[in-house]
């Protein structure tokens, strides 16, 4: 009886960070509407349908780079949606607290210089945009996925020992209690490189701290929890042409920052399903 009821409140759990906080809703970050949503599913090799704001867009090499690519299922495709979807007790961390450390000004701003110390205690984002994972969040709804996130584990890291399975996403900021629940489940696919690299605190205001890492407080610190099998040198490596899972004693880890690839990649997509 216990048990039938947390997978209740799981459940109950889940659909709310997903309908809340995660809602892929065509706005931009300060909210101010599309000027034009554009289809670009023709032009892209997708496995979804795919659209942009046509003014969202950086230019990176002399390239036209989408800040935002929102997707859908495309209803043709539904038997390989069927084929890849979610194993029946896997769950994939949302990356609550790295999406706040990038909003600016934030924990960048003080990087380069721009702010003193007051940019490394920001407040929760309450929407997850902007920042890289935001394709792959898309991806697990649409293969229905399980979903919690940084702040579930913070408040109860025994959460994650009622799944067979963790997939962490760009999780570049966790809590030290987030890391230790990570690093001790038995099967965890680390699939952003740069993954458990600075530790945060969750203060009682619903801010989060940078504690340690990404050279603080001192220049010298690297990873801020002295990781062994930190990737992070693999984090701009977004070809993915040579794309490999490497073996760690809890999970496995890919080789490439795959931002490009989670949407096109069936390949891909069936290693973390079977693994």
């Amino acid at each position: 009886m216990k048990k039938t009821i947390l997978i209740i409140l799981i459940g109950i759990l889940i659909a709310t960070i997903t309908g809340i906080l995660f809602s892929m809703n065509p706005k931009t970050d300060d909210q101010k509407p599309y000027s034009q949503v554009i289809d670009i599913t023709k032009e892209s090799n997708f496995l979804f349908k795919a659209f942009v704001d046509e003014n969202d867009y950086t230019i990176q090499n002399g390239q036209k780079i989408w800040n935002l690519i929102r997707i859908e299922p495309d209803p043709t495709r539904q038997d390989l949606y069927d084929k890849l979807g979610s194993p029946e007790n896997a769950v994939v961390v949302l990356p609550i607290f790295t999406a706040t450390a990038y909003k600016e000004p934030g924990f960048y701003t003080y990087y380069r210089g721009e702010c003193d110390k007051s940019c490394l205690t920001r407040p929760l984002v309450k929407e997850y945009r902007g920042t890289s994972s935001v394709e792959a969040i898309q991806v697990f709804q649409i293969l229905n996925y399980k979903m919690i996130t940084d702040l579930d584990i913070e408040h109860n890291p025994d959460i994650l020992n009622h799944f067979d399975k963790v997939i962490l996403l760009h999780s570049e900021y966790v809590t030290k209690r987030e890391f230790d629940a990570i690093t001790h489940h038995q099967k965890v696919v680390y699939l952003y490189p740069n993954a458990l690299y600075a530790e945060v605190k969750v203060n009682p205001d619903n801010t989060i701290t940078l504690i340690r890492g990404h050279n603080y407080p001192e220049a010298n610190i690297r990873n801020g929890f002295d990781w062994k099998y930190d990737n992070s040198a693999l984090e701009y490596d977004a070809d993915c042409s040579h794309m490999k899972f490497d073996s760690i004693p809890n999970g496995i880890m890919l080789n490439c920052f795959p931002e490009n690839e989670i949407l096109a990649n069936p390949e891909l997509l069936q290693i973390i399903k079977d693994f």
